[in-house]
């Protein structure tokens, strides 16, 4: 079923792949394995993906800056990486401070999103 323009341009897909898709399962999966870099055929034996997916999936991921590619190897990019410690940092500030209220307004003016701020 169509959606119409100004519905499709206000979704949001910052927060990544959805559950269950092959790139939701590829990101999972050099995300576990950070430290290493993967061959599409090893990405497709290890996450159960088509190799016929993997490729047109990684390329869309590269392009999103969400993982890296170098000759034949892929891996999770560092900006991935970042974002993803930059929430868990967040997170855990948070609750370190469960008893006294978050001044959420005042952390906003000094925070920064890594997103922006990509080479």
């Amino acid at each position: 079923m169509p959606i119409s323009a100004d519905r499709f341009e206000s979704i949001d897909d910052e927060e990544g792949p959805t559950p269950g898709t092959n790139a939701h399962e590829i990101l999972s999966f050099l995300e576990v394995h950070a430290d290493e870099a993967f061959t599409q055929s090893e990405i497709a034996e290890a996450t159960g993906i088509n190799r016929g997916s993997v490729g047109p999936t990684l390329s869309r991921l590269h392009t999103d800056g969400r993982v890296d590619h170098k000759g034949i190897y892929w891996r999770i990019s560092d900006h991935a990486r970042s974002v993803d410690a930059a929430a868990s940092h967040a997170n855990e500030a948070a609750a370190s401070r469960e008893d006294e209220p978050m001044a959420y307004d005042e952390w906003q003016e000094h925070a920064v999103d890594p997103r922006n701020d990509r080479e």
